[in-house]
């Protein structure tokens, strides 16, 4: 199975001298199409850097990161936002919504960015998966918190990323909900061979994944067994 997202060596400090603190301290990781990846630890231990990171939100202060066999380490910012948009979809805490389209235009806004005719089959798909087929035409100030997150979900899916970057996507959602939301993003990188991290403080939800790694204190460990 091909390497999705490669991670060698990769540090990352703030401030200097001092006052330098290591956030990431020498991460190695491999993560394969089709793999559904936990990681779990801590407020504080390095998680949020650690997916800002690997998705290139961000530049290591040192080591490297591919994704999909691109080397993302070097970039300029236009280079790296370029391949961001094509490679990753992130699912973040705060559900970044565009306030002023309603959730169909939230899809119409990447088709036009893609230069591609929009396809209401695979929105519908989406839509009715995630159970928010009935929200299309609603506003984000007019969703709930949880509806407002499976929107979110849906439009990171929707550009058929290559990795998928998951910030505790069930915080917000009952957990009835939040096993839905966990049972689509494994049942989309297995089925669709996505690489997909996931990153939950909630250990109930590791159960589906094909690896669960711990990061503390900037540190990444894999969890055997």
């Amino acid at each position: 199975m091909k390497n999705i997202l490669e991670m060698k060596q990769v540090v990352k400090s703030f401030g200097q001298g001092h006052t330098e603190v290591q956030a990431l301290k020498g991460i190695d990781i491999t993560v394969k199409e089709g793999e559904f990846v936990s990681i779990i630890g801590p407020s504080g231990s390095g998680k949020s850097t650690f997916l800002t990171i690997s998705g290139g939100l961000q530049t290591p202060t040192s080591g490297t990161i591919s994704i999909n066999g691109k080397n993302f380490t070097n970039l300029n910012e236009k280079e790296r936002s370029k391949l961001r948009f094509k490679e990753v979809g992130f699912i973040l805490q705060a559900s970044n919504l565009i306030p002023y389209l309603n959730v169909e235009d939230q899809f119409k806004l990447i088709d036009k960015i893609n230069r591609k005719k929009v396809s209401g089959q695979e929105v519908n798909g989406l839509l009715q998966a995630l159970d928010i087929e009935d929200l299309r035409k609603k506003y984000p100030g007019e969703l709930s918190g949880g509806e407002r997150q499976r929107v979110a979900i849906a439009r990171a899916l929707y550009n058929d990323p290559s990795l998928i970057l998951a910030d505790e996507p069930t915080a917000s959602l009952d957990t009835d909900r939040a096993y839905q939301v966990v049972e689509l993003l494994k049942k989309e990188a297995h089925d669709k061979n996505k690489a997909t991290i996931m990153v939950t403080h909630d250990i109930r939800m590791i159960e589906h994944s094909d690896s669960v790694y711990r990061i503390e204190d900037g540190t990444l460990t894999k969890i055997e067994g």
